[in-house]
C-alpha cells in the first residue's frame, strides 16, 4: 500500500499501486513541487470536466479505455481522442478537460499535478466524496508545497 510521506524520498511501484487502487482518487505522494495521484474511474463515469488555470496535469492510463476531451472553454472541447493502456495525457495550464471512461472495466489512471493540487494523504472515494471535501476545505495542498503567488480557484462544469 502506498503511502505519502510529504516531501520526503519515496519509491514506490506505480504501475502496480495504479492497476489496484479502487478510489476515484489516492494522493500517493507530495513533493514540493509536484504531486502523484492514483483514480480509478468506473465504466461510463468520468474524472469530471474541470480547469486547472495554474496546474499543468500529466495522466497516464495503466488500464481501461477511455475518451479525453480538452479545450479554450467548457462549452469549447476543441481535442477528442480515444486513449487506452500506455497512453498519456499532457493538460496544460488553463485548458478544460474531461477523461470519460468508453470501456466495461475501471480506467485505471495516474496523474502528476504541477504545482501540488490536493491535500497530501487525501483519499476520495468517489466523485461526490471528492467534491465535498473540496467545498469543506479539506483538500489543500500542504503548507510546504511551492504555490503561485496569484493563484486562480480551480473550476468545474
Amino acid at each position: 500500500m502506498v503511502t505519502d510521506n510529504g516531501p520526503q524520498p519515496n519509491v514506490f511501484d506505480i504501475e502496480t499501486e495504479t492497476r489496484q487502487n479502487e478510489n476515484y482518487r489516492t494522493v500517493a505522494w507530495s513533493g514540493k513541487y509536484l504531486q502523484v495521484t492514483l483514480m480509478s474511474i468506473k465504466p461510463g463515469e468520468d474524472i469530471g470536466l474541470e480547469v486547472h488555470h495554474d496546474t499543468d496535469q500529466f495522466l497516464r492510463l495503466d488500464a481501461g479505455k477511455g475518451k479525453v476531451q480538452m479545450g479554450p472553454s467548457k462549452d469549447e472541447l476543441t481535442f477528442e481522442q480515444e486513449v487506452s493502456d500506455g497512453w498519456s495525457i499532457q493538460v496544460p495550464a488553463g485548458t478544460w478537460h474531461n477523461v470519460t471512461n468508453i470501456g466495461d472495466e475501471p480506467m485505471q489512471v495516474y496523474a502528476i499535478y504541477a504545482p501540488v493540487h490536493h491535500a497530501a494523504g487525501v483519499v476520495h472515494t468517489d466523485f461526490a466524496d471528492a467534491e465535498a471535501q473540496e467545498e469543506a476545505g479539506k483538500d489543500e495542498p500542504p503548507s510546504w508545497s511551492i504555490q503561485p503567488e496569484q493563484s486562480r480557484s480551480d473550476e468545474t462544469a
